[in-house]
């Protein structure tokens, strides 16, 4: 089974969220993205299909948009 990624943008919002996915799907089933300091995976969030961050892509491909923290456009600043 490949991962689930975690995309967020370090935001007190993001923070809360990952802390929350890592505790209900462990830290080995989900790669956390932090895009403010990997920029170079804004790209690949966005063919994804995600919108704004905090977000979760499954390994299926479902992106889920968990609350508010920021739009992409905000994360490219």
């Amino acid at each position: 089974m490949s991962k689930s990624i975690f995309y967020h943008a370090g935001c007190p919002v993001c923070v809360s969220a990952e802390h929350d996915i890592v505790n209900l799907i462990g830290s080995d089933n989900v790669e956390l993205v932090h895009l403010g300091e990997q920029s170079s995976r804004i790209s690949s969030a966005e063919q994804a299909g995600v919108k704004s961050v905090p977000a979760l892509v499954t390994p299926n491909g479902n992106v889920l948009h968990i609350n508010f923290g920021a739009s992409m456009e905000d994360v490219k600043g």
